[in-house]
């Protein structure tokens, strides 16, 4: 198995909620999620996603396969099968694959601001994604960190929260950014979501500004097992700018035995 950096707060606890960060952010990202997790006798885990945070990567090719890949590897190398799974914007693209690809592994799944596949409606949609893409290719990773995190966090509040995606993504190898900014764009399992049999959450930030609503209630329609939940005052970083709304409808999902 690669070596995969990780969060792993509650050694102690079960079952494991793996934790799958977004793009050019890293396990960290999950942090004000940990004590709510643990309080509740779950072993969060946070991996940082290979040429994230911590997690070097190798230059082989990177793929949302090989990333799920990578991370059923890790779940059976901790023993810790099968697991809750929750994945924000491109930590839900890798969620997806995951239980397409290892169905066995995941008990519980939880998507957040994220898509089945990328086509914006509006074309203020595709000119963000397209100036995105420029932006990395050309001027490098500290430009588009800029860019990205004014979108993110427009507040003029939201300063400190700024600073830190910037450093984040500018951490990142520009080698796997590119690549996954590319893997991203190519994703499609649209035809794929009635494969998906677990109960699934699907969490929307009323203020996203990257993946539109109507992207995300596709998934709910099309998961069998589907509901949603619409955070209010939220942003695409609902899990840092709207922790306890977040914290209390993922638990909420978690701890109903109803829902198995």
């Amino acid at each position: 198995m690669e070596q995969i950096h990780i969060l792993d707060p509650n050694p102690k606890g079960s079952p494991a909620v793996l934790l799958l960060h977004g793009l050019g952010a890293d396990g960290s990202s999950w942090a004000l999620q940990f004590n709510s997790l643990v309080e509740e006798g779950f072993r969060p885990i946070a991996p940082d996603v290979p040429g994230f945070g911590e997690s070097s990567y190798d230059g082989k090719g990177w793929s949302i396969a090989r990333m799920s890949t990578v991370m059923a590897d890790l779940l059976n190398e901790m023993g810790v099968i099968p697991a809750h799974v929750v994945g924000i914007s491109m930590g839900g693209i890798i969620a997806q694959q995951l239980i397409l690809d290892h169905p066995h592994i995941v008990r519980k799944l939880v998507l957040v601001n994220t898509f089945s596949v990328l086509r914006p409606k509006q074309l203020s949609g595709w000119l963000y994604f397209f100036q995105r893409f420029l932006l990395v290719h050309i001027l490098g990773l500290p430009t588009q960190a800029k860019f990205v995190a004014k979108r993110i966090f427009p507040g003029t509040d939201q300063h400190a929260m700024r600073d830190l995606l910037v450093e984040r993504i500018t951490r990142a190898d520009p080698r796997a950014y590119r690549a996954a900014m590319r893997s991203l764009g190519l994703f499609n399992s649209s035809k794929r979501l009635r494969e998906i049999a677990v109960p699934t959450l699907v969490i929307t930030s009323d203020h996203d500004t990257t993946v539109p609503m109507d992207s995300q209630k596709f998934l709910v329609d099309n998961i069998l097992l589907a509901r949603q939940v619409i955070i209010q005052n939220a942003g695409h970083a609902v899990t840092i700018d709207q922790p306890d709304a977040f914290n209390s409808a993922l638990l909420e999902f978690l701890t109903d035995n109803s829902v198995i």
